[in-house]
């Protein structure tokens, strides 16, 4: 997974607050997986052009914020960033493929 595709991953899984992000390490990540679920959806249910849209735009102002605060977390927490990531790599992955974005 390149960059670009982490940071949307990342960009969506900012959609929650941080606080709750913590309280779901304490649950098996109950929420990671609802933005896992959102994130994965999002790439299915998007076409190639607006992928690469979305690849192209990075996130400024308070999204930019977010997403650091929650690059960080992830970065923090070793075992929420392996089950987010290894939940969602193979969907995107495999959008990315047929989208001819990887080879």
């Amino acid at each position: 997974m390149n960059g670009a595709t982490f940071r949307l991953a990342v960009l969506a899984l900012a959609t929650i607050s941080v606080p709750m992000i913590a309280h779901a390490q304490q649950s098996q990540y109950p929420v990671a997986d609802q933005v896992a679920n959102k994130v994965i959806a999002k790439y299915q249910n998007s076409s190639c052009a607006q992928i690469a849209a979305q690849r192209s735009n990075p996130p400024s102002g308070q999204k930019a914020e977010i997403e650091q605060k929650v690059v960080q977390q992830l970065k923090d927490d070793p075992q929420m960033r392996a089950y987010f990531i290894n939940k969602i790599a193979g969907p995107i992955a495999n959008k990315l493929f047929d989208c001819g974005m990887i080879p």
